[in-house]
């Protein structure tokens, strides 16, 4: 009677058009004061204490936040140029590059949706210019999108492991072949198209304009060695190389590129300027601007932009965790567990049905809390099953790639739309092709589990 009461309160609240977030709190609070012993305090301890005792989930708004600086500063663009000067040359270059940068930026982001905007408003333009069918663009753009949350550090792996007391840092070593594989499929099929549609090549810039321009996306590129390396290097926590990432974003995007602050649009050097009279200019505003940067409007701007989609994704996953406690309390997943272990399901079936199961919830939910609704109920059957914990993160973090690719929820989609100027009709159609290669990809991840865990089991042993 619990459990039935639980999810058909869910159901009925998720039909009736109410945010995930209420729906989630609504459901477990209304079947914790029918079925149980707790009192309304206890729940606001649980509430509390959901985004408290996991100190995991504190690297979320950092991340959110170093997005936020590189998205708005000039980050997105210079790691474009450096991935057009490295595979522009070859024919269907720009949609390739356009999948490289999507790459770049992931591993600075975190985020899908932020990953489609910083690069899709950019290269899509630029690919119809050159010659590339628009349809083409979009769908590359929107599933190359995806690697934001495959590509480490992301942001739904923090909330799984939050979820399952899984490692992060083991899961973001995880995601870095599985992200890198994903990303050379995708250009693979891009070459096969562009030779078939005989799309355009741009000519090679040279060595030394090669040069220039990884050196101006140096600052970029720098946050994947600072983030990355400290983490697997055994240096910092993932929330610990967060907060060192958005400090470090802020910097970079306020005084190194000044693209934003008030410093923006003051070169480094003045033409024909000595660089030692540059120098001592720079040194001179830096104090100035690094006290005026505190409440500059752009700068304010960003943070409190930040600061919404931070709020918004913990009160998610603070009732989410609420949910998990009422499944959890009742044993819910244990009895599930038991149930499907007693059938005799083996465990390529079990993955089978999850992923099924999966792609028509990334049809409705946001991925956070899928995987915060999904993952207590299939972790002990896994589990159970001889599962790698860690190989099943990966399987539910691509599901919900797909699921950032389809309707009614699909969030790619809506900001590919907003970009392009189309209807999401139009971006799904755009999107269809290349979603055949995710489904692929999918099935490799899940019946290849040493995709996801070679990376994980060589550090370990070392």
């Amino acid at each position: 009677m619990t459990t039935l009461t639980l999810f058909v309160l869910l159901l009925l609240c998720m039909l009736m058009g109410m945010p995930i977030a209420i729906a989630l709190g609504f459901a477990s609070m209304t079947t914790i004061l029918l079925f149980s012993n707790d009192s309304l305090a206890s729940i606001s301890l649980k509430l509390f204490e959901a985004t408290s005792e996991h100190y995991t989930l504190l690297a979320i708004p950092f991340f959110i936040l170093s997005s936020a600086f590189l998205s708005t500063g000039g980050v997105a663009r210079r790691l474009i140029n450096f991935a057009m000067d490295s595979v522009g040359h070859i024919r269907g270059g720009l949609a390739m590059a356009s999948v490289m940068a999507c790459m770049l930026f992931a591993a600075v982001s975190g985020s899908s949706p932020a990953t489609v905007a910083a690069i899709g408003s950019i290269v899509i333009a630029g690919m119809v210019k050159a010659g590339y069918p628009k349809s083409l663009a979009a769908g590359v753009i929107a599933n190359a999108g995806t690697l934001g949350i495959l590509i480490p550090p992301s942001i739904v792996m923090l909330v799984y492991s939050a979820a399952t007391e899984v490692s992060a840092s083991r899961m973001f070593m995880a995601g870095f072949i599985p992200g890198t594989l994903m990303g050379l499929i995708l250009m693979v099929a891009i070459y096969i198209v562009a030779r078939v549609k005989k799309l355009p090549a741009q000519p090679f810039p040279g060595i030394r304009c090669w040069f220039h321009s990884m050196f101006r996306a140096i600052g970029g590129l720098m946050l994947i060695v600072i983030v990355l390396g400290s983490i697997y290097g055994g240096i910092a926590s993932p929330t610990e190389a967060a907060s060192v990432a958005a400090v470090y974003a802020f910097f970079i995007a306020i005084f190194g590129y000044r693209d934003i602050g008030p410093l923006k649009g003051v070169p480094w050097r003045k033409e024909n300027e000595k660089l030692s009279t540059a120098t001592i200019r720079n040194l001179y505003l830096l104090p100035k601007s690094m006290i005026e940067s505190i409440w500059h409007k752009e700068v304010a701007h960003v943070v409190k932009d930040a600061a919404k989609v931070s709020i918004m994704l913990l009160f998610i996953i603070a009732n989410a965790m609420l949910f998990a406690h009422v499944l959890t309390s009742e044993r819910i997943p244990h009895s599930i567990a038991e149930t499907i272990v007693s059938l005799g399901l083996p465990a390529w079936g079990f993955l089978l049905v999850m992923n099924i199961l999966l792609l028509i919830a990334g049809n409705f939910m946001e991925p956070s809390a899928i995987l915060l609704i999904m993952a207590p109920i299939l972790f002990p059957i896994a589990t159970h099953l001889g599962i790698d914990p860690i190989h099943l993160g990966i399987i539910m973090v691509v599901n919900m790639e797909i699921g950032m690719l389809t309707p009614p929820v699909g969030l790619n989609l809506f900001v590919t739309a907003g970009i392009t100027g189309n209807s999401i009709g139009w971006v799904i159609r755009a999107c269809l092709p290349w979603l055949a290669l995710l489904l692929g990809f999918l099935g490799l991840i899940t019946y290849i589990p040493q995709i996801s865990l070679f990376l994980p089991q060589l550090l370990d042993g070392m």
